[in-house]
């Protein structure tokens, strides 16, 4: 005689599940709305001016505070994967923006003056055919810069008693032995830059913070993996 089993009740997600999502949605919303604020002059400019890219250098030199915002918002998707539902994203963006200050905003100014140096001398090569093969040459040597600035950046969070010439070494290593990571980080970067610049209020509400958190895991996931076989 077989004996019948009760079916098993759904109990669909829980209040956990809930309280995560609620998380990840509201740090991104509240992300998105302290990047515009922490680059005001940047979004503004972008918004008002017709054409950007004409105007590039200008634009460049803007973006120097785009560094410390990072910081910021890189702060608050740390303190996401350890209070989860619980977090408060303004507060931890707010403490990491002050807290890394001082070590994210050189960086960001001397990624931007670098890529200041490279553009000028791109733009004179463009004049000189014979000088053209250097082209490929400044193109990853830019490519490198932003990929090193924005992990050293996530190393300063991940790593706040760690030296920055020591996050620099390590990050500079992260960029070249996992080009794959810094080449998808670069290609998140220019979906973001697009949005911003063909839609700067829309794309810069929406598109940041949730791509910026990809970035973020995987360059956690690349520090854990060198500290892991240290």
């Amino acid at each position: 005689m077989s004996t019948l089993r009760a079916p098993r009740r759904w109990t669909g997600p829980g209040f956990e599940t809930f309280g995560s999502i609620f998380g990840f949605i509201y740090t991104f919303l509240a992300g998105n709305v302290l990047l515009a604020m922490a680059n005001a002059p940047l979004v503004l400019c972008l918004a008002l001016v017709a054409d950007p890219a004409a105007a590039w250098p200008f634009f460049l030199a803007l973006s120097v505070t785009i560094a410390p915002s990072l910081a910021g918002i890189f702060t608050a998707f740390k303190a996401l994967n350890d209070d989860g539902g619980a977090v408060m994203p303004v507060a931890a963006f707010l403490r990491g923006y002050k807290r890394s200050f001082t070590r994210s905003a050189p960086l960001g100014l001397g990624a931007v003056a670098l890529l200041l140096f490279l553009g000028v001398d791109l733009a004179i090569i463009q004049s000189m055919p014979a000088a053209a093969v250097l082209v490929p040459l400044i193109v990853v040597v830019a490519a490198v810069t932003v990929s090193l600035a924005v992990t050293a950046i996530a190393g300063v969070v991940l790593l706040p008693e760690a030296k920055l010439k020591s996050i620099l070494k390590a990050s500079l290593f992260l960029v070249i032995q996992r080009w794959y990571l810094s080449l998808a980080m670069l290609v998140l970067l220019g979906i973001i830059v697009s949005a911003a610049v063909l839609q700067p209020i829309l794309g810069i509400a929406l598109a940041p913070a949730p791509l910026l958190f990809v970035i973020w895991s995987n360059a956690t996931y690349a520090f854990h993996a060198v500290l892991r076989a240290a």
